[in-house]
């Protein structure tokens, strides 16, 4: 892929003091950007989704992505594999550029190299993968394996899965990456599970981005992990943002609040996402699902006003009276 390096207006990154204190003025000093619009200061939502950067490369990232995990692990059920494409089509044409996946998701690789495949957008799409075994030997063919199913000619995004096996896969992915055959390393880890291993490896490695668990409901991540990656410049990747669809599920028939018009939201969905986005430590949210029009939506939700630090407390307080 053509890796899009920032060349307009400087985009801040953010301080620990920012992600700890500053959510107020965050989301207005580390706005995310429209690509298009970002060096000229006159981004609107008819711009596309906004933008933030990796802060060790540079490389600009749609705010909102697309997950695989249990949607896109669809056998090989031609219908099935062809809607996924379809998802995969509104996506790209909504400006979506990041797609996340692991051999830990079934036939997830295969269903995304495949629509890759016959949408020809290889050189549009920021990879991001993993690596999940157990044994450090076997992490070069796994990654090669998982390469020839998504047809491409190496990752923008490897990471390390849960943690597992971490130090011998960690060294096979920073030589990878000096020799030019990957783009960014990162580590992953969900629904709060062993963040204090995690914040060691956050602190002693070289990471280009870390990936874990975050929404209105989940926020432990606030406490220690987001500020300890503004601390060392580290891409942050929120998967989860719906908890698997069940947040959406409960919230489903629930009314918008009066908030949602301050927002520009017309869904729970695009609710939520925003306040992700608004947290100044976070370049990317990585919903997954199997619907056109949830992807839109989606997608949708990086653009326009973002709350501030009172509104996120609201939204939250409202999600969890409503659950």
């Amino acid at each position: 892929m053509t890796e899009m390096p920032f060349t307009g207006r400087p985009i801040l990154r953010p301080t620990r003091r920012d992600v700890l204190g500053g959510l107020a003025a965050g989301a207005a000093a580390f706005a995310l950007q429209p690509v298009a619009a970002a060096a000229a200061g006159t981004a609107t939502a008819a711009d596309g989704p906004f933008h933030r950067p990796i802060p060790s490369s540079g490389v600009l990232l749609p705010a909102v992505g697309l997950g695989t995990w249990i949607t896109f692990n669809v056998g090989r059920d031609p219908q099935a594999i062809a809607g996924c494409t379809e998802v995969m089509r509104a996506f790209f044409d909504a400006g979506g550029r990041v797609i996340d996946s692991s051999p830990m998701y079934g036939s997830s690789q295969m269903v995304v190299g495949q629509g890759l495949a016959t949408l020809d957008a290889r050189d549009r799409v920021f990879s991001a993968e993993k690596v999940w075994t157990s044994s450090g030997s076997d992490g070069p063919g796994q990654i090669e394996e998982t390469r020839r199913f998504w047809g491409v000619k190496r990752f923008s995004l490897m990471q390390v899965h849960n943690l597992l096996a971490w130090q011998d896969h960690l060294e096979t992915l920073f030589a990878m990456k000096a020799e030019g055959r990957l783009g960014h390393v990162g580590i992953t880890t969900s629904e709060g599970r062993r963040h204090d291993s995690f914040e060691e490896v956050m602190a002693t490695q070289k990471l280009d981005s870390v990936q874990v668990t975050y929404n209105p409901l989940d926020r432990e991540v606030e406490a220690r992990i987001l500020p300890l990656a503004a601390d060392h410049g580290q891409a942050v990747i929120v998967n989860r943002p719906f908890r698997q669809g069940a947040l959406t599920r409960r919230l489903a028939g629930v009314p918008l609040p009066g908030w949602s018009r301050e927002l520009e939201v017309s869904s729970w969905a695009q609710a939520l996402l925003k306040f992700i986005l608004a947290h100044p430590a976070v370049t990317c949210v990585i919903p997954a699902t199997t619907r056109v029009d949830h992807v839109r939506e989606n997608l949708a939700a990086a653009s326009g006003p973002l709350p501030d630090r009172a509104l996120r407390e609201r939204i939250a307080a409202d999600v969890e009276a409503a659950v």
